[in-house]
């Protein structure tokens, strides 16, 4: 199959799970669009897959946490990704939730130059949200002020070409119902817990290391106040599920704007039939 199959969505729809039944049956490899899985050593907090069934996987653990990666290096890296899958004569999955990574990959997204401006006169806090308005799903954190700024600078060079799609794409979005979601949502946080977060968290923090990709995933930076004793361990959980929901919300904003997306909404009972539906959208 030539068609590139896309399946996206909020955390805690089980897009992983699909996309392992639908590489089995399309006989595909899969490339990951999460932009917090690139990096080694963070597993837990990021929800990356523990067993992989046999399923070749691209563009996960491929940096070190120091390192920086960027949406063009992603854009750049995918679509060799995608060429080298085709010419085994496979199928491409997509899956994740880093819409902007989605959209570099597969659309005729450009990278020009910055427009210096001045923000001097904006708070961190109301250039942050000036940024949310522009992107909605950045991954850039509210303090890199820095970042922020540069983001809300640049100016792409072809706003046609960013809704001109590359390849012959279907795009799956796995939805639920908003109370079940950010249910399965405080659930997941809690199994993280219990899977061993705490440990990995601390690791990280000891580590000294304040970078993007340390920065950007939820999960990590809401327990440094716990490490540091300045936050009791219960309300820094609750920000991880208080931050992890408004991400939810935020996805879907991007989602619903972006592409051409066929929602499912996921049977979490039986998700055979989640698979079934997903398999009529690709086959009709």
């Amino acid at each position: 199959m030539k068609k590139i199959i896309v399946i996206t969505g909020p955390t805690g729809t089980g897009k992983t799970k699909l996309s392992l039944e639908l590489a089995k049956k399309y006989n595909a490899e899969i490339i990951n669009a999460d932009s917090t899985q690139i990096y080694k050593g963070m597993n837990i907090a990021t929800a990356k897959i523990k067993d992989k069934e046999g399923i070749i996987h691209h563009l996960m653990d491929i940096k070190e946490i120091t390192e920086a990666y960027s949406i063009y290096d992603y854009q750049k890296d995918a679509r060799k990704c995608i060429d080298e899958i085709h010419q085994k004569g496979k199928t491409v999955i997509f899956v994740g939730g880093t819409g902007l990574y989605i959209k570099a990959a597969l659309f005729d997204y450009k990278f020009s130059e910055e427009v210096k401006q001045n923000y001097d006169m904006y708070s961190n806090e109301e250039l942050y949200e000036l940024l949310k308005e522009k992107e909605p799903n950045t991954n850039i954190h509210p303090n890199n002020r820095k970042r922020i700024e540069r983001a809300l600078s640049r100016e792409n060079s072809d706003d046609i070409g960013k809704n001109t799609l590359l390849y012959d794409t279907i795009f799956i979005g796995l939805t639920a119902n908003r109370e079940i979601l950010y249910d399965k949502i405080n659930q997941r946080v809690d199994d993280m817990v219990s899977e061993g977060l705490l440990n990995e968290s601390e690791n990280i923090y000891k580590s000294g290391i304040r970078s993007k990709a340390v920065l950007t995933p939820i999960g990590y930076k809401e327990l440094f106040p716990y490490f540091e004793g300045k936050e009791s361990l219960d309300n820094c959980l609750d920000k991880i599920k208080q931050n992890s929901r408004r991400y939810a919300k935020r996805q879907y904003t991007f989602f619903r704007h972006q592409m051409n997306i066929t929602w499912i909404e996921v049977d979490y009972e039986h998700f055979e039939n989640t698979i079934k539906k997903a398999i009529s959208v690709i086959e009709k």
